[in-house]
C-alpha cells in the first residue's frame, strides 16, 4: 500500500471541489511538522545525520538493484541467495506467489519510478530503453491480475509519468515518445478479457496471450476473487484512460468498485474477505484491513483525490466508521464477522495492515495512527521485522518476512504529519536491520524466519519498488529532489501519478451511485481537508503521550492482549470469557459455560470434553458467544498442539567471504544437544564423512575429529549416524538430504526422530538441511576448502560472532562507515538478540525418522502422537468437531512461557507451462564466479578507507 502526503487547513463545510487536493494536503502536513520541528527538547535529528541516512539508503538501492541487473535481468526476480534470476517454469512453484511472475523482467519495470526518486536519471533512462527494446508482454503464461496491474501497469505509468516529466525539464528523455504508456495501453488490452463476467468483477488470472476463455488460456474457471485484487484497479485504470483518452478502462474499474460497493454487508458496512465473481456472493465472510481487502480501502480514498468524485469518499467514510467501530481495538486491529462485527474472526493479525497507520494520516486520524503504529513498531523491536502474521498477545503466527515496505511507509506519513523526530529513529532502526539482518552478497534476502533469522532465496519486485522510496523520502530534504514529489499521488505499489490527470480527458460521467445505497449524514464527513491544529494540537509531546503507555505492550511476559469492552465508561457488561483464559476448575467460568450452552463432560482418562448446545443457551447472544468460544478453543488446541514440536534452527556460514552473511533453516533432532540450551552454539569447520552415508564405522576420524561433519540422508536412522560420527570424535552433524531439488523454501521443515531406543548417550547437535541449503555448504567446500559454520538455535548478529576476532568492518557495522578494515572489533559492538525473544516454531514440523534398508523395519511417527497432551489428566477436549485441547485445572498454576504460533506448510510442486520458451538464460553461476564477485566487493569495500557508502 503506498499513499500521498497529508492535509491543508480548511472548514467543516462542503465547498467547491480541490483543484490540487495532495498538493494542499501537502502543505498543511509541513505546518504541523515546521511546528515540532523548532520545537525545544524535541531530539531533532541533525541534517548531516539524516543526509547520511539518506546516502546509506542510497548505497543499499545500489547494492540491491545492482546485483538484479547483474545477476538476474531479464527475469522477473533476484534470487539473492544463489545469485541468479528467478524464471517461472524453471523453479519449484511457490503457488499464488508465482502468479506476478510474467516474463516481462518484472522488478525492472517495478523500479523505474524509484529510480527517478533517488535522483538516478542517467540509470533511469538507460533502464527505460532496456524495457523498450527487450520486454515482450505477449508471453502464453497466466498472470495474477492483481499483481500485474499494481507492479507492471502501474510500473509502466509511474516510469510514464517522470519521463515526460524529465522531458520537461529539458536535460534527460529528450528522445523519448510516450513508449511506456504505448506498452501500458497495450498491457490494459490484456487484461480487460478478465472483466468478461455478468458482475462486472474480474477473474483473478488471466492468460497474457490468450485471454480467459480460449482453449489455451489454462484459466477462466476461477469463481472467486479477493476483494483487494477486484478493488484495486481504479488508479491505474483511470491513469491509463487519461493519458490515452480511452475511456474503457476507468470504465470497467469503476464498474468493478460500485458492485462490491454494493454487495457490501448493510448492517455492519464491511466487506469480506473473499467473494464470488458470478454471483456476488460472500465466500469468506470475515473482514479486516489486512491481506484480502487492505488496497480496496485505500483506493476509495486516492480514487477521490485523483479523479474528484464525491462518491468514493462517501464510501471510503462509511468504511471507515464501520472499520473504527468493529475492527479498530486500540491500539490492535482484528478481523470480525461481516453479519456479526462484534464477534472477532480470528487472535492473529497479518503484516499487511502495517499501511492502515499511513491511511489514517491521509484520513486526517493521526491519534489512532500513531497507537497502532507504535504497537508494530514494539513488535518489530523484538523480532528485528514484522512477521507475517503474529497473535494478539505479540507472539509469532507465521514467522517469514518477504521485506514488506508497508511499515516504512506508514513511518514516513506519520513523519510527514507530526514532524516528529522520532519516525527518523524508526527509519533508522528499519535500515539497521535491513544491512544486519537481510544484506547478503547479492541483494538482500527475504527472511525463511525471524526467530531463527534464516534466509529465503527471493526478493520481491516491490522491496525496490516501495522500500528504497519510503526510505529515502524519509530522510530527504525539499532540496534533495529533483521534482516536487507532492504533485504526485502513490498507488499501492507506490507508483507516481501526476494530479493534473484529475483534469485530463474527463470522459466518464460522475454517477453519484454511493446514496443510492444508504443514506449518509454530511455532518459526518470533511468535504476539505480537516485544520491542522485540530488534527495535531501545537505541542510537541503530543505524539509521545500517545506513544508512552504503549512502550511496554510487546514484552517478555506473554501479554493478555486487548480484549473488546463493550462500554468505554466500563459500566457495560462484563467481556465475554475467552477460551485462553478458561479454567475448569473455576466455578466462574463453569457457570458462564453453562449460560453460553456448553456442556462440560469428565472422562475417564483424565480428560474433559466441552460440547455445546446452542438450544440451551440463555439467549442468542448467549449461544453467540458460545459459539466463538467453542472456535477459539479448536484454534488453541491446534496451536498447543504444535507447540510441543521443536522450532527450526540455522546453519550460519561464518568464514571468509561469507562471514555469518548466509543463514540456512535447519531441521532439529529429537535427540543430541538441545541448541535452545546453549546459546553460544556449536561452531567449527565441516567435514565429509566417508562412507558419506554415515551408517557404518567412519573410516576417515582424523578429518572429522574436533569437526562438524557432513553426511547423506538414507540407508540407516538419523541417530544411527549420529552415534558413527560422535565415536569419530565430531562435535556436530549436518544431514543432507538425498531428495535432489528438495528446499526448505517450498517444503515444511521436519525433526529428526530418534530410533525407537535411548539416545541419551548422544550428546553432540545435529541438524538436517534440504537438499539446496546443503549443496549451498558444498559447493563452498569445492570452491573454498575451509568451511566454518555456526550451529544455533537461531542466527547470531555478526559482532557476536565474530568478537575479538580480525573481520572487515563493513560485515557488521550496521552504518557501513569504513574506517579501518583492519581494527579489532570492540566489546560493546555487538547487538546480541535476547535469547527469551526467540519463540519456537511457526513451520509445521513433522517428525521423521530414516528410512531402514531394504527389509528393515522403519520409524517414521507423526509427531502429533507424541504430544503428552494425549495423556496428560488435566486436559480439556473440544466436542465440537472432536478436537482435543490441553486445559489448566489450577487456577493458581504458573504462567508458562510464550508459547509459538501456527503456520501454513506449503506443498512443493513444480510447474510446468506448456508451449512455453524461456527466451533468456536463467544465469546460473557456479560458485566459483559467486565467491569471485563477493572477493571483488571486499577488496573494494577495503579501498574505500574513510569513505561513507
Amino acid at each position: 500500500m503506498s499513499g500521498a502526503a497529508s492535509c491543508q487547513e480548511g472548514g467543516g463545510e462542503r465547498g467547491p471541489r480541490w483543484r490540487r487536493p495532495w498538493k494542499l494536503l501537502a502543505l498543511g502536513l509541513l505546518s504541523a511538522s515546521s511546528v515540532l520541528a523548532a520545537a525545544p527538547g524535541a531530539g531533532a535529528m541533525s541534517k548531516e545525520e539524516k543526509r547520511q541516512l539518506g546516502n546509506q539508503v542510497l548505497e543499499m538501492f545500489d547494492h540491491a538493484y545492482s546485483n538484479y541487473m547483474e545477476h538476474a535481468y531479464p527475469a522477473d526476480e533476484l534470487m539473492p541467495l544463489t545469485c541468479r534470476g528467478r524464471v517461472r517454469g524453471q523453479e519449484p512453484s511457490r503457488g499464488d506467489v508465482d502468479d506476478a511472475l510474467g516474463k516481462f523482467s518484472l522488478t525492472l519495470i517495478d523500479t523505474l519510478d524509484t529510480l527517478v526518486v533517488l535522483n538516478k536519471t542517467k540509470e533511469f533512462e538507460e533502464a527505460v530503453r532496456k524495457v523498450i527494446k527487450d520486454v515482450n508482454l505477449d508471453n502464453d503464461i497466466v498472470v495474477s491480475v492483481f499483481e500485474t496491474n499494481i507492479r507492471v501497469l502501474g510500473g509502466l505509468l509511474g516510469g510514464h509519468s517522470v519521463a515526460i516529466m524529465l522531458k520537461e525539464k529539458g536535460e534527460y528523455m529528450q528522445w523519448y515518445n510516450g513508449e511506456l504508456l504505448h506498452m501500458a495501453k497495450e498491457l490494459g488490452y490484456k487484461l480487460l478479457p478478465a472483466f468478461n463476467t455478468t458482475s462486472g468483477l474480474p477473474y483473478p488470472r488471466v492468460n497474457l496471450k490468450f485471454g480467459v476463455r480460449h482453449p489455451e488460456a489454462r484459466t477462466g474457471t476461477e469463481t472467486d476473487t479477493c476483494t483487494a485484487c477486484a478493488g484495486t484497479l481504479i488508479l491505474e485504470f483511470a491513469a491509463l484512460s487519461r493519458f490515452t483518452g480511452t475511456a474503457i478502462f476507468e470504465e470497467y474499474a469503476r464498474k468493478a468498485l460500485d458492485f462490491i460497493w454494493e454487495k457490501r454487508q448493510r448492517s455492519s458496512n464491511l466487506v469480506g474477505v473473499t467473494i464470488n465473481i458470478h454471483t456476488g456472493d460472500w465466500v469468506r465472510k470475515d473482514s479486516g484491513v489486512g491481506a484480502g481487502i487492505d488496497s480496496y480501502y485505500e483506493y476509495l480514498l486516492k480514487a477521490y483525490v485523483l479523479l474528484g468524485d464525491d462518491s468514493f469518499l462517501e464510501r471510503f467514510n462509511t468504511h471507515y466508521d464501520a472499520i473504527m467501530r468493529y475492527i479498530s481495538q486500540p491500539p490492535l486491529l482484528l478481523d470480525v464477522h461481516i453479519h456479526k462485527p462484534m464477534l472477532n474472526a480470528r487472535t492473529w493479525m497479518d503484516s499487511l495492515l502495517a499501511f492502515f497507520p499511513g491511511l489514517q494520516v491521509l484520513k486526517g486520524d493521526i491519534r489512532p495512527a500513531i497507537e497502532t503504529h507504535e504497537m508494530l513498531y514494539q513488535v518489530i523491536k523484538k523480532h528485528n521485522f514484522l512477521p507475517e502474521a503474529f497473535t494478539t498477545d505479540f507472539r509469532v503466527h507465521w514467522a517469514q518476512h518477504p521485506l514488506r515496505p508497508e511499515f516504512a511507509e506508514s513511518t514516513y506519513f506519520l513523519y510527514k504529519a507530526t514532524g516528529d523526530p522520532y519516525y527518523l529513529e524508526v527509519g533508522k532502526t528499519l535500515i539497521e536491520n535491513l544491512n544486519k539482518y537481510a544484506r547478503v552478497p547479492c541483494g538482500f534476502a527475504a527472511m525463511k524466519d525471524v526467530r531463527t533469522g534464516s534466509h529465503e532465496d527471493r526478493m520481491d519486485s516491490f522491496f525496490l519498488a516501495e522500500m528504497f522510496k519510503y526510505l529515502y523520502l524519509l530522510f530527504a530534504d525539499k532540496e534533495d529532489m529533483i521534482f516536487d514529489i507532492e504533485d504526485y499521488i502513490f498507488t499501492t505499489e507506490a507508483h507516481l501519478l501526476p494530479l493534473w490527470l484529475s483534469t485530463a480527458n474527463q470522459t466518464i460521467s460522475k454517477k453519484n451511485t454511493t446514496t443510492e445505497y444508504t443514506e449518509l449524514d454530511d455532518s459526518n464527513f470533511d468535504w476539505t481537508c480537516p485544520n491542522t491544529q485540530i488534527l495535531f494540537p501545537n505541542d510537541p509531546m503530543f505524539a509521545q503521550s500517545i506513544r508512552e503507555p504503549l512502550k511496554n505492550v510487546v514484552d517478555k511476559s506473554c501479554p493478555r492482549g486487548v480484549s473488546r469492552v463493550e462500554d468505554s465508561l466500563g459500566s457495560g457488561p462484563k467481556p465475554p470469557l475467552r477460551a485462553r483464559d478458561f479454567m475448569a476448575s473455576n466455578p466462574e467460568h463453569l457457570e458462564i459455560l453453562k449460560k453460553m450452552g456448553v456442556s462440560l463432560i469428565h472422562l475417564k482418562d483424565g480428560r474433559v470434553q466441552l460440547v455445546q448446545h446452542a438450544v440451551q443457551a440463555a439467549s442468542s447472544l448467549d449461544a453467540e458467544d458460545g459459539l466463538r468460544f467453542m472456535q477459539e478453543m479448536i484454534e488453541l488446541s491446534s496451536q498447543q498442539q504444535k507447540e510441543q514440536q521443536l522450532p527450526p534452527r540455522a546453519v550460519q556460514i561464518v568464514s571468509h567471504p561469507f562471514f555469518g552473511r548466509v543463514v540456512l533453516t535447519a531441521g532439529p533432532a529429537q535427540f543430541g544437544m538441545d541448541l535452545s540450551k546453549h546459546k553460544a552454539g556449536t561452531r567449527g569447520f565441516v567435514a565429509t564423512i566417508k562412507p558419506y552415508n554415515g551408517c557404518s564405522e567412519i573410516t576417515n576420524p582424523e578429518a572429522v575429529k574436533e569437526k562438524i561433519a557432513l553426511m547423506q540422508r538414507g540407508q540407516c536412522m538419523f541417530a544411527e549416524k549420529a552415534r558413527n560420527i560422535q565415536k569419530a570424535g565430531a562435535i556436530g552433524g549436518i544431514v543432507i538430504d538425498d531428495n535432489e531439488g528438495s528446499s526448505s523454501d517450498t517444503a515444511p521443515l521436519f525433526q529428526m526422530a530418534g530410533d525407537g531406543k535411548n539416545t541419551d548417550d548422544i550428546t553432540i547437535p545435529m541438524l538436517f538441511l534440504f537438499n539446496k541449503e546443503g549443496n549451498i555448504i558444498l559447493d563452498a567446500i569445492r570452491e573454498y576448502e575451509a568451511v566454518e559454520v555456526l550451529l544455533s538455535d537461531k542466527a547470531k548478529d555478526r559482532a557476536t560472532i565474530f568478537k575479538g576476532k580480525m573481520i572487515p568492518n563493513y560485515i557488521i557495522d550496521s552504518n557501513l562507515e569504513v574506517e579501518n578494515m583492519d581494527q579489532k572489533l570492540s566489546e560493546n559492538d555487538s547487538h546480541k538478540p535476547n535469547s527469551e525473544e526467540a519463540a519456537s516454531a511457526s513451520q509445521d514440523v513433522g517428525t521423521v525418522s530414516e528410512e531402514p534398508e531394504e527389509g528393515e523395519s522403519s520409524d517414521v511417527t507423526d509427531s502429533d502422537s507424541l504430544s503428552p497432551a494425549d495423556t496428560a489428566s488435566d486436559s480439556v477436549s473440544v466436542s465440537n468437531q472432536d478436537s482435543s485441547v490441553p486445559g489448566r485445572q489450577e487456577a493458581g498454576a504458573p504462567e508458562p512461557a510464550c508459547p509459538p504460533g501456527d503456520s501454513q506448510p506449503q506443498e512443493q510442486q513444480t510447474e510446468t507451462e506448456p508451449n512455453s520458451k524461456v527466451n533468456w538464460d536463467s544465469k546460473v553461476q557456479p560458485m566459483e564466479s559467486i565467491l569471485a564477485d563477493w572477493n571483488e566487493d571486499i577488496e573494494a569495500f577495503e579501498m574505500m578507507e574513510k569513505d561513507e557508502l
